[in-house]
């Protein structure tokens, strides 16, 4: 006889209650900190920014859920339709040259030369900030624009800048408008340079990132949340944009005020807002309508906190060639890295030479200028 052993039953294993409290309690926080995020703004949501990793930052909830502020919603509706409008049509499309100057124009010749049997295809515009310019040419006679006090790295220089693209757009011929200093010369002919500006709907803003201090290291958190640090850019003032970008710079006013008050010299950043201000505009709201290189050559090669200045030997033809030829440009970050970025000057979808202007020329540069002009700027 074969004996039946009861069937065992297997006890059903229970998981420990801790497990589930702490599962339980780390749902509730991650949660809370995605509907509730801390009033300060921070960017970490659970943790001070000391401790903050950027692999956690890089999948914290966007901060793009949150109620926007009626000065948002503004911005971002008139900002859209400016890049979605069609520009009015010219007959006779010119190109503005925005001269922005403490005084005299010292290289007034030399333009004389650039412009000279152009007429109708330009125009010209002064903003002289400390003393009123005495020009030597009749091409610019006149051209002074209403203008006020500047300080270097100041909002006062991005005010300076939009007067006169306020200024240039009342021509409604005028259909792309480079800002240009005293110390800056033509690098190429007019029908060149000309043809390289109205041959593409790109405007020609320097931007990149840097996460040194001159950089990241100027963000100020009192931008945030209109203005995130992983949104700040920094590139040269120097800039050649369309009409429809003109307009678009003169429009804002949210992301401008955030400059005004929050990016300032010798307060701790040092920040430059000339140097910022556009850059991180563009990134946010049209980055694929930037080429992300000014079409105005600076050698910062000697790592001060000023260009180099060319005085009238250091003039050549060889030195005026070189910087024409150049078909890259380069950024190098602030940090102790510094990393160097090298993209080809894309034009079109072609690499083509960066640069239509260079500064810093000293005004005794002037002859040896005018001698070689004919030989540099041919095509």
């Amino acid at each position: 006889m074969t004996v039946m052993m009861p069937q065992r039953h297997r006890a059903v294993a229970k998981k420990p209650m801790w497990i589930i409290v702490l599962l339980s309690m780390v749902s509730v926080v991650l949660i809370g900190a995605y509907v509730f995020p801390p009033r300060s703004y921070s960017k970490c949501y659970l943790f001070s920014s000391s401790v903050c990793t950027p692999s956690f930052k890089d999948w914290l909830p966007s901060m793009g859920r949150r109620e926007r502020t009626d000065e948002e919603i503004i911005s971002s509706v008139v900002i859209r339709d400016i890049l979605s409008m069609p520009m009015p049509v010219s007959k006779s499309p010119k190109i503005a040259l925005m001269f922005l100057t403490p005084g005299s124009l010292p290289f007034e010749k030399l333009w004389e030369k650039f412009l000279q049997g152009q007429e109708g295809r330009y125009s010209i515009y002064v903003h002289a900030s400390r003393e009123k310019p005495v020009h030597t040419s009749s091409l610019f006679a006149g051209r002074d624009i209403h203008s006020d006090a500047v300080v270097w790295g100041l909002i006062s220089m991005v005010d300076a800048e939009k007067r006169l693209l306020a200024n240039a757009l009342e021509d409604v011929d005028n259909q792309f408008f480079v800002l240009l200093s005293d110390s800056c010369v033509p690098l190429h002919s007019f029908d060149y340079v000309y043809n390289y500006l109205m041959g593409t709907n790109a405007s020609f803003i320097d931007c990149f990132k840097d996460p040194g201090p001159h950089g990241t290291g100027r963000y100020s958190m009192e931008m945030f949340p209109e203005i995130d640090e992983r949104d700040f850019r920094k590139g040269a003032q120097w800039f050649a944009v369309t009409r429809r970008h003109a307009l678009m710079i003169l429009a804002d006013n949210l992301y401008y005020k955030k400059f005004k008050l929050y990016c300032k010299p010798a307060e701790g950043r040092n920040c430059i807002a000339d140097e910022h201000y556009l850059p991180t505009l563009f990134n946010m709201v049209d980055p694929g309508g930037i080429s992300n290189w000014s079409v105005t050559h600076v050698d910062w090669s000697e790592g001060k906190w000023h260009p180099r200045s060319y005085s009238a030997a250091d003039v050549t033809y060889d030195l005026l060639k070189n910087i024409t030829a150049i078909d890259e440009n380069i950024h190098v970050t602030s940090d102790d890295n510094k990393l160097v970025m090298q993209k080809p000057c894309l034009w079109n979808g072609l690499k083509r030479p960066c640069y239509l202007f260079a500064r810093k020329f000293n005004p005794e540069a002037l002859d040896n200028l005018l001698k070689l002009f004919t030989s540099y700027t041919s095509v």
